[in-house]
């Protein structure tokens, strides 16, 4: 069980838009764990749904807000590590805090290599455990960020023709006007324009915009492979 310990003072500069108000799913078998937690986080302000197994977690539609999960590593149909496997094979982003028995620290360890923020022995403190999940939520807010950042990106550069996209990565790959017309089989002057257009649809002010825009898309558009 938790002990008592002062609510997350914290946590309050968290609350946002109610749309976008943090969630934590916490999935449990034990029903008075996942009852006190609820309690706990539900007590601030910050809402909960429940899981008792982990299958009944994956099968949900995760909604577009931030979020947590705070998870017994040991469940009836999975552990953590193969919960996490399962995290990363269904797409989900969301973080996740683990919660141990003494003996389940080494995997709990391992865990953490794997992307989990914080595991925290039983039994914990309250306080411990709203740190850890407001360590998570902001991470996942800063995830939801650059997500987004990266389908505003990617939307403009479907409006850039297939010339201005081969501009766009050979001069943001830091080749000059003169070696980008060569390596073409383009006049400069068409480079210049075809860059400016990039640059104009990007929406990028700067050459250094243009970089980091494209630096963002590189992972799977870029076709030079930097």
């Amino acid at each position: 069980m938790l002990d008592g310990s002062r609510k997350s003072e914290r946590l309050t500069s968290m609350r946002s838009a109610p749309s976008e108000k943090p969630l934590i799913y916490i999935v449990d078998d034990d029903s008075s764990m996942r009852d006190a937690l609820a309690s706990l986080f539900e007590s601030i302000d910050i809402e909960t749904e429940t899981y008792a197994k982990a299958k009944d977690f994956l099968a949900m539609a995760a909604p577009e807000r931030p979020s947590c999960i705070v998870l017994d590593i040991r469940l009836p149909d999975m552990n953590g590590l193969e919960f996490q496997r399962r995290l990363i094979e269904n797409g989900i982003g969301i973080p996740v805090v683990m919660i141990t028995g003494f003996g389940d620290i080494p995997m709990s360890v391992h865990a953490m290599k794997q992307g989990a923020v914080d595991f925290l022995p039983k039994p914990f403190r309250d306080q411990d455990m709203l740190n850890a999940v407001m360590a998570a939520i902001e991470r996942d807010q800063k995830r939801r960020l650059v997500e987004s950042d990266i389908t505003q990106i990617t939307k403009r550069f479907n409006t850039l023709s297939p010339r201005e996209r081969e501009v766009m990565f050979h001069v943001t790959a830091g080749k000059m006007n003169k070696q980008v017309a060569g390596d073409l089989g383009i006049s400069e002057i068409t480079v210049k324009i075809h860059r400016g257009a990039a640059m104009h649809k990007m929406g990028a002010r700067t050459y250094a915009e243009l970089v980091r825009m494209a630096d963002a898309l590189k992972p799977k558009l870029h076709p030079l492979g930097r």
